[in-house]
């Protein structure tokens, strides 16, 4: 097995790092959730590894968003207004059939910052693509979900949409849907994140299908952004002892060197107060990061720890995880930073970083309430944060 594996590691090192801008995503309608809201998920990979949350105030709605820090306004990375519409993106990398140049591109951020301050509900947001001048500047895949039940996939690039409903049976017959860097009304074997979807789609399928499990929040950044199980390999570094007793290649797994966030927007029942929608964020490197539970009914009243600091444009939570991940990416020199500590992260004896946090961020989701005051709220975040800083000063 481990002749095999060396090999199959020597092959990957011949493929080109090129997916530092691929994010991993899905929808999880209530048909498959433990309390019958949708999830929606954004695991971020990017160049720009400091990000930050802020609350914005838009035409019509005020909404929260995961932006870039620093950050010159107008653009978001994922986010949720007050009345129950959240949005994620993937850049798609099979879309694009046209010669609009490179200099007129990348718009997504834009696009949903301006989609989040008009749009309530899937109807909206589809008016709202129809209305767009064109070329758009976007080829990527676009996850929303309202407060009225839609959960959908747009398929957008410069000139045209293409809808997936999460809700048809058609499309995601078990409740669920998987998008990284490739759209599936795409050019057919083009764009990237394959071997990513596969990770995912054997993890959830796993839960959901065969165990006949229901999601929550805690599972999926448990199993999914922090999961290293790579399908190509057939390996599950959490699992197989062996392989992970040291170094290993950072490459298709969920969570990577470029991983800077993990997002899950967790709805609300139709009928139900929207702006009581949680975002879920952890900032950082999501392996070593923790969850912090937002409600979008609090507008302005964000962790302190999760905004840019008073001397900086980062965010205090996140500057403490990229710090502490310098560990576990130690090697700068040549193609040292392929290569990662996983037993940093996970070992045998249980004193991993990912380990030791696991047990601090176990206290939110078992005290944290959509409903608390904000007062509540706010001494909560208190006590949390308290934990969390103390265990990271442990692990330094």
């Amino acid at each position: 097995m481990k002749k095999i594996l060396t090999i199959l590691v020597s092959i990957l090192l011949l493929v080109p790092f090129n997916e530092a801008i691929s994010c991993t995503s899905a929808i999880f309608t209530g048909k498959v959730t433990k309390d019958g809201r949708p999830l929606l998920l954004k695991h971020r990979d990017t160049g720009e590894l400091n990000n930050r949350i802020e609350y914005f105030q838009g035409p019509k709605y005020g909404f929260l968003a995961l932006v870039d820090s620093p950050s010159e306004g107008g653009v978001a990375w994922s986010g949720s207004n007050n009345v129950g519409f959240s949005i994620i993106n993937t850049a798609s990398y099979n879309l694009k059939d046209d010669d609009v140049p490179s200099s007129m591109m990348d718009r997504e951020g834009e696009l949903m910052f301006k989609a989040l301050g008009v749009c309530k509900n899937l109807k909206d947001f589809e008016y709202f693509l129809d209305t767009l001048t064109r070329p758009m500047g976007v080829e990527g895949n676009f996850g929303v979900i309202d407060s009225e039940g839609g959960a959908a996939y747009y398929e957008v690039n410069n000139h045209k949409w293409n809808k997936l409903d999460v809700n048809d049976p058609n499309v995601a017959p078990n409740g669920y849907f998987i998008v990284t860097n490739f759209s599936y009304t795409g050019r057919e074997d083009e764009g990237m994140g394959y071997i990513r979807n596969c990770n995912t789609t054997y993890n959830v399928e796993n839960y959901v299908i065969k165990e006949g499990g229901k999601v929550d929040v805690q599972w999926i950044f448990e199993n999914i952004s922090r999961s290293f199980y790579h399908s190509l390999l057939e390996v599950d570094l959490r699992k197989d002892q062996e392989l992970a007793s040291g170094w290993f290649i950072d490459q298709d797994f969920v969570p990577r060197r470029s991983s800077s966030a993990s997002m899950v927007f967790q709805g609300v029942k139709p009928g139900e107060d929207a702006s009581k929608t949680v975002m879920w964020a952890i900032l950082g490197y999501p392996p070593l990061g923790v969850a912090v539970p937002m409600v979008v009914a609090n507008g302005e009243n964000i962790p302190s720890f999760m905004v840019k600091s008073e001397n900086s444009e980062n965010a205090l939570m996140c500057d403490m995880v990229l710090e502490l991940k310098k560990n576990v990416f130690p090697v700068k020199r040549g193609n040292g930073n392929k290569y990662f500590r996983f037993n940093y992260l996970y070992n045998q004896e249980g004193t991993g970083y990912s380990q030791q946090l696991k047990e601090v961020e176990n206290y939110i989701f078992e005290n944290f309430n959509k409903d608390m005051s904000p007062k509540k709220l706010s001494n909560l975040y208190t006590d949390y944060f308290g934990k969390v800083e103390k265990a990271f000063k442990s692990m330094k």
